[in-house]
């Protein structure tokens, strides 16, 4: 059983994640891969409301993807967006990555390559990696003006689509545990972390929602 306090701190968790910006017209759209297909749907849901001309796709495989998509997560995110209307040309997959810095290092040399001018991109990914991915950016591709969005859709509508509780949790302190170490690594900007975010996350911790902890510990 997960406690109503467990429940309570994974909600803080999860509307800290969340950047809240609100989508403009950027000079590109960079879906972040994953095992949520919902990305790619958000991608073609902002190209048609005309956010963006072009959209890069970036993600290879993992083990919680390899199974669902073998061809490997941008390709399967680009035929999704190919089978919803969006034109071939609008589209770019970037098939390497295999972690956030991945993502941007990698797109970002994908349009280097195909001289696309960039100074404005619309982070697309999983709601609670808003932060992870935007602060990512920040550090990586210095000079840009992003936008975070993800699919808009609540704490509780995206516990149900996952069907997991716990390993929802889990991830929910995991992206937390990298926004409060990775900046001393060099892999990201600091953000700030309120006290009763940290406090909350601290709780969890404690509780055993500790699966997608990376070492060292970010207690």
């Amino acid at each position: 059983m997960i406690s109503a306090q467990s429940w309570s701190d994974a909600r803080q968790l999860w509307e800290y994640h969340l950047m809240h910006h609100e989508p403009r017209p950027c000079d590109v759209a960079v879906g972040l891969g994953s095992h949520d297909l919902g990305v790619a749907d958000t991608a073609v849901d902002l190209y048609r409301r005309g956010m963006m001309p072009l959209i890069v796709f970036t993600g290879a495989t993992s083990p919680t993807t390899r199974e669902r998509m073998p061809r490997g997560e941008a390709v399967h995110y680009r035929e999704r967006a190919l089978e919803l209307g969006v034109p071939e040309d609008a589209v770019l997959v970037e098939p390497c990555a295999r972690n956030t810095g991945d993502n941007i290092r990698l797109s970002r040399a994908l349009l280097e390559e195909a001289g696309v001018e960039v100074s404005s991109v619309l982070l697309i990914s999983k709601p609670y990696e808003e932060r992870r991915a935007y602060a990512t950016a920040r550090k990586l591709w210095p000079g840009i003006a992003f936008v975070s969005a993800s699919t808009p859709m609540t704490f509780e509508e995206y516990v149900a689509s996952i069907q997991d509780d716990r390993l929802v949790i889990d991830m929910l302190v995991g992206a937390l545990q990298r926004l409060l170490i990775y900046p001393a690594q060099g892999f990201m900007i600091p953000q700030t972390v309120p006290d009763d975010v940290t406090a909350a996350y601290e709780r969890l911790y404690g509780a055993g929602f500790t699966s997608r902890i990376v070492a060292p510990s970010g207690r």
